[in-house]
């Protein structure tokens, strides 16, 4: 089973949730940390990192010795990585997203593409957890190439538990696509609700059952509890507004190691959860 732990925006307590959930578990978990441009997961997991290994994109390289200047390729981008000038032809690398269409449709052949790395991918273990992670090179734009690699490595024989980037943008698409459950993080005030309401919108195209962790509890109002009920998500766990947990957590500690008794919670929404996915699966099996 494969479980994303996202939020609308940074900061709702994504990872302290991710964390504490994947520790609570036994044996034959994975952790993958798809927030590439700031993963943070391995400050709380620590795991003991033995593979390293490059990302590239193919991004085009124009022959100008070919090539006729007939602009077929600027025309056929649809992300205008490639400009044809009267003389030359300009590719912006930060722009391209490596469809190869410019390369495949060049009438004369004149295009060929080239590896450019826009980061690496680590792998490890933190006690009996698998962990994977991306990290994608300062400067560069684009994260989906780094979330596919780290995704990559998914292993289906295992529970697998992927921290997601904030916010509702393409990396948050492609990190939480094929996800058997999407567990939203947010916190009980107008910014935690109009992010949280985004996040749901995304999760429902992609067809994937979600409900909502409530951090911070006890602070702000009720709207995301109002909002909830008449939506039907279920609010699986809360977490109260806590000075120690905060303590914790500005230590690199997660919950479950700084508060054991936070443990059985955890271990209670993994079964609710999976109460939830069995009970997708098989209304879906008898339509």
């Amino acid at each position: 089973m494969i479980i994303s732990i996202a939020s609308g925006k940074g900061g709702t307590g994504k990872t302290l949730v991710a964390t504490s959930l994947a520790l609570s578990l036994e044996d034959n978990i994975q952790f993958l940390d798809c927030d590439v441009e700031e993963p943070n997961g391995h400050i709380f997991l620590k795991p003991v990192i033995d593979s390293q290994e490059p990302v590239n994109v193919l991004i085009p390289n124009v022959n100008e010795a070919r090539c006729t200047l007939c602009g077929k390729c600027a025309e056929v981008c649809a992300f205008n990585a490639i400009a044809v000038l009267p003389k030359k032809v300009l590719v912006f690398p930060e722009l391209c997203h490596g469809c190869g269409a410019c390369s495949y449709l060049c009438p004369d052949g004149a295009i060929n593409e080239i590896g450019k790395s826009v980061g690496i991918v680590e792998t490890g273990y933190s006690g009996q957890i698998e962990f994977i992670h991306g990290k994608l090179t300062v400067g560069e734009a684009m994260a989906p190439p780094i979330i596919r690699e780290v995704k990559g490595h998914s292993d289906p024989g295992k529970t697998v538990i992927i921290d997601i980037p904030p916010g509702t943008s393409c990396p948050v698409v492609e990190a939480v696509r094929g996800s058997d459950f999407c567990l939203l993080v947010t916190e009980p005030t107008p910014f935690g609700l109009h992010d949280m309401s985004l996040a749901v919108e995304v999760i429902r195209k992609l067809g994937i059952p979600c409900g909502v962790v409530l951090n911070r509890d006890s602070v702000g109002d009720n709207k995301v509890e109002e909002y909830c009920n008449a939506e039907g998500i279920p609010i699986l766990l809360h977490i109260p507004l806590d000075i120690e947990i905060a303590r914790l957590y500005s230590r690199g500690v997660t919950l479950v190691e700084g508060m054991p008794q936070w443990i059985p919670a955890f271990r209670t929404l993994f079964q609710d959860i999976s109460q939830i996915v069995s009970r997708q699966y098989s209304e879906r099996n008898t339509r």
